[in-house]
């Protein structure tokens, strides 16, 4: 018999939603199914709903080239799938400087997710489109977000589930 745990298949329909679930998880304790704690999960979160409104770090040279390749041919098309099914793949990688490290201050971290959120939820200027996905507009970054919050949320299980 396997002990291992599963990822939870979450949907948010608010950022609201996701930052409750992240203070739930901090209140009640959690199990985590993947690798990273919640300080890490929600840091990374927060890191990404910032970049779209003050830019998205630039990536190392060697990776311009293909960042540049993906999202003129096929990172406008990988979006809208991603959109359309509501998830994102597991094991995708991600910019090593989005992943803080292990062990780190919980309530920090929430609190930081829900600024993070906040914001978001109020600003009004222009989007930068993502390095891979290209120009998103203000309701397709919004779902990214959702999703990308259930992504990883769905692996740090609630104490009393696990």
């Amino acid at each position: 018999m396997s002990t291992a745990l599963k990822r939870r298949e979450l949907k948010f329909s608010t950022l609201e939603d996701a930052v409750r679930e992240a203070e739930a998880l901090r209140a009640g304790g959690y199990r985590r199914a993947g690798k990273w704690d919640l300080a890490q999960a929600c840091g990374h979160l927060a890191d990404w709903i910032t970049f779209p409104m003050d830019g998205f770090p630039t990536p190392p040279a060697v990776m311009r080239p293909l960042c540049f390749v993906v999202r003129n041919t096929i990172g406008p098309m990988a979006a809208r799938r991603v959109i359309a099914r509501g998830e994102m793949p597991a094991g995708a990688p991600t910019m090593k400087e989005t992943v803080p490290p292990p062990n780190g201050d919980e309530s920090a971290a929430v609190e930081r997710l829900r600024r993070a959120v906040d914001r978001f939820e109020s600003y009004a200027g222009p989007l930068q489109p993502s390095h891979l996905f290209g120009p998103l507009n203000r309701d397709e970054w919004m779902r990214v977000q959702l999703i990308h919050c259930a992504h990883h949320l769905g692996y740090l299980i609630p104490e009393a589930s696990a």
